[in-house]
């Protein structure tokens, strides 16, 4: 397999980051990641949400469109965490939830993500990591970043919420469901093992796999 877009979805804490970075490894793909260090209205977001939500989600709308079109492009395989869909279906819609992001920007926000979204190739796969809020803001906790600092249990609630709204129709191509809450795929080779076999099942056929299933 040559020239496939996979796309790693999930809540924060989910292991999206550590999935993407070992699945590149153990398959030899590209691998790309959510701009943190280089954003220019990061920091300005977290003093004052309500003021830079706007500006951020624009940021981010850009940088996923133009990284989602650069992996496409190219004649390797690739694997990006996080996907340009969860910004507007998760992120931006928890903003306006929580008053952060007005109605007026929010509609500007979705018009303007709709005309790009609407000429973006469709991924091959989108693998999409589900564990229990509860133990989400636990690895949270325990990792310890500051930007995260102010996450509640309440809010990794509501995300939950709306990623499974949005699951309901998604159908943009075929997913592959994992429950990431007792896999381990930074110490357990066998896990890691496991994921990359189903990843390279499913970039094959379309029918929806749920893993470990209930």
């Amino acid at each position: 397999m040559s020239g496939k877009l996979v796309l790693v979805a999930g809540n924060i804490g989910t292991g999206k980051t550590s999935l993407t970075e070992r699945l590149g490894d153990r398959l030899g793909w590209r691998t790309a990641y959510e701009s943190v260090i280089n954003n220019p209205y990061l920091s300005d977001f977290y003093q004052d949400m309500t003021a830079w939500s706007f500006n951020l989600q624009i940021f981010f709308l850009g940088h996923r469109a133009q990284q989602h079109l650069e992996l496409v492009r190219d004649s390797n395989s690739a694997i990006a965490d996080r996907s340009i869909y969860e910004d507007v279906k998760i992120f931006a819609r928890a903003l306006n939830h929580q008053g952060s992001l007005s109605d007026r920007d929010y509609l500007s926000y979705r018009r303007v993500f709709q005309l790009i979204a609407d000429h973006l190739p469709e991924p091959d796969l989108l693998i999409y990591l589900i564990a229990s809020p509860e133990i989400l803001l636990q690895r949270i906790e325990e990792r310890g970043r500051k930007m995260e600092s102010g996450i509640t249990l309440e809010y990794l609630t509501l995300l939950d919420s709306f990623y499974e709204d949005w699951m309901k129709n998604f159908d943009l191509c075929p997913v592959l469901k994992i429950r990431s809450d007792d896999l381990d795929f930074v110490h357990q080779k066998g896990h890691l093992d496991i994921v990359a076999n189903l990843v390279q099942e499913k970039l094959t056929g379309k029918e929806e796999v749920v893993f470990p299933s209930k």
